[in-house]
């Protein structure tokens, strides 16, 4: 366990540390890896990676101002400054602690709240876990940067996949021309196109990239511990506005670090400095974004559904290791949950300590060539597609879903719901056949549960939102278009 956490963490400092790559991918790649390994020491390395991604973004964003996620877009607003005024040090130092105690305070939340919310979601019959299900693919739109018609194209293609394999009832082959699809499309190897090939396609595409070179460092030691007796409010602030927009389906760790940037901003004294070099931007950016990873982590664990894009691919990783997320999570496999809330809290000293002691080094992985980094992610994707199951189809899967991955993406089509689709699309299926079953074919079933009701009520409002936004957005228009014209005239 405690190797699985600092392996998890030495792999997500360097992951992250490279702009472009970032958590999703990271955890993507390191699947196929954990195979051979103990489910509870391949959770523990999995959520450490992720922990320490999420944060070894902030690396790159003080030191060559390029930031390694899009989480730490707010860190480098002033971390860099302070990287320009001979401080890097300090900024990492910063950086570094408000990070572990993000992780510290939302992991207490978390283990508060997962546990009732798991509780309650163990009354679930089949039509609320259909329903539940249908929550969870309403967020689509939460996980589509773009618009929500392509988030939309991307859940029906997740969706069609999901069907692909044998008939749970009646062991018919759906799609499958070849005995090798009679199980699906596996898993690992769509993940590893989808996320990790394709962003090599782009590297490639891109050519080399502009040299860049890390600062020199010094006084990454020497911050005093009054500093942070300062910035204890921010810290807690925004370790909590972390953790609760992290909840939220979709919001994401991006999103945390922006609202609890702009709140300290306006709480704070000098809200001049922020932009200019202030460690309350940094440790509010860090604390925020870091405190989402647990945040992300209670839905998961609770009810099964994804709280970011790297979450929805962990669920894979679970169901791999023959271990369902969800309410049933907590009595049947009490040890999972309970070793991630430890190792959560176990992992703030160990990545406190790595990145202290190496950020020097860290430093230097953004200095990496991008064909480099391609050609060794190219590699590690397809050893680990052969690695899943010891043959080459899960390698032609690999490749094609990479070919895809890079298509979808070049129409700006999100990649996360095709996931979100293929992993709750069984779910799916499953609970309202079997509701059917136990009504005899009538769909009043749906209607009798208060639960259920409230759930298909849920979805329906989360299905139609993007839907009300765009007719909104467009009658505003409309509507500023007539009042230009009438002025005119």
């Amino acid at each position: 366990m405690p190797i699985g956490l600092v392996v998890g963490a030495l792999l997500g400092y360097m992951i992250g540390a490279v702009p472009g790559l970032g958590p999703s991918l990271g955890v993507a790649l390191l699947i196929p890896f954990t195979y051979s390994l103990d489910p509870l020491v391949s959770i523990v390395t999995l959520v450490a990676l992720y922990a320490a991604a999420e944060y070894g973004g902030a690396i790159s964003a003080i030191l060559v101002n390029s930031p390694g996620t899009a989480a730490a877009v707010t860190t480098s607003w002033d971390g860099f400054p302070l990287t320009q005024q001979g401080k890097a040090g300090v900024a990492l130092n910063i950086s570094i602690v408000s990070s572990g105690m993000g992780i510290f305070v939302s992991t207490i939340l978390l283990f508060l709240t997962a546990v009732p919310l798991s509780e309650f979601a163990l009354n679930f019959g089949p039509t609320a876990y259909f329903a539940l299900a249908l929550v969870g693919l309403s967020l689509v739109s939460a996980l589509s940067s773009g618009s929500a018609l392509k988030g939309g194209i991307a859940m029906g293609i997740g969706l069609a996949l999901a069907t692909v394999g044998l008939d749970d009832q009646t062991g018919i082959p759906r799609f499958s021309s070849h005995p090798e699809f009679f199980e699906g499309f596996p898993l690992v190897p769509v993940l590893l196109g989808l996320f990790a090939l394709s962003e090599v396609l782009f590297m490639v595409e891109a050519g080399p990239s502009e040299k860049t070179k890390s600062q020199p460092m010094s006084g990454i030691l020497a911050v005093p511990l009054k500093t942070f007796g300062k910035l204890k409010f921010h810290l807690m602030r925004s370790s909590l506005i972390g953790y609760v927009i992290g909840v939220v389906p979709g919001a994401g760790a991006s999103i945390a670090a922006f609202v609890s940037y702009a709140v300290a901003k306006k709480t704070s004294k000098t809200p001049e400095q922020f932009g200019k070099g202030s460690i309350e931007g940094i440790a509010a950016s860090e604390a925020a974004n870091n405190s989402a990873v647990s945040g992300a982590l209670a839905p998961l664990l609770a009810l099964g559904i994804p709280g970011s894009p790297t979450t929805a691919i962990m669920i894979g990783a679970l169901m791999i290791h023959g271990i369902q997320p969800g309410p049933l999570l907590f009595t049947t496999k009490p040890e999972i949950p309970y070793t991630i809330f430890a190792s959560l809290w176990i992992s703030v000293p160990v990545m406190v300590f790595i990145g202290l002691a190496g950020a020097r080094y860290w430093a230097k992985v953004a200095d990496v060539p991008r064909p480099a980094i391609a050609a060794i992610v190219a590699a590690i994707c397809l050893m680990g597609a052969y690695a899943s199951e010891n043959s080459m189809f899960p390698v032609y899967v690999t490749l094609a879903f990479g070919v895809i991955g890079y298509l979808l993406r070049k129409v700006n089509i999100p990649l996360a719901p095709i996931i979100l689709a293929l992993v709750l699309g069984e779910m799916l299926e499953t609970n309202f056949r079997r509701a059917l079953v136990i009504s005899n074919g009538n769909l009043d079933i749906f209607y009798t549960s208060p639960l259920t009701l409230i759930l298909l009520s849920v979805a329906v409002l989360s299905f139609a939102m993007p839907i009300v936004r765009f007719l909104h957005e467009k009658f505003n228009l409309r509507r500023h278009a007539r009042k230009v014209s009438h002025e005119e005239e």
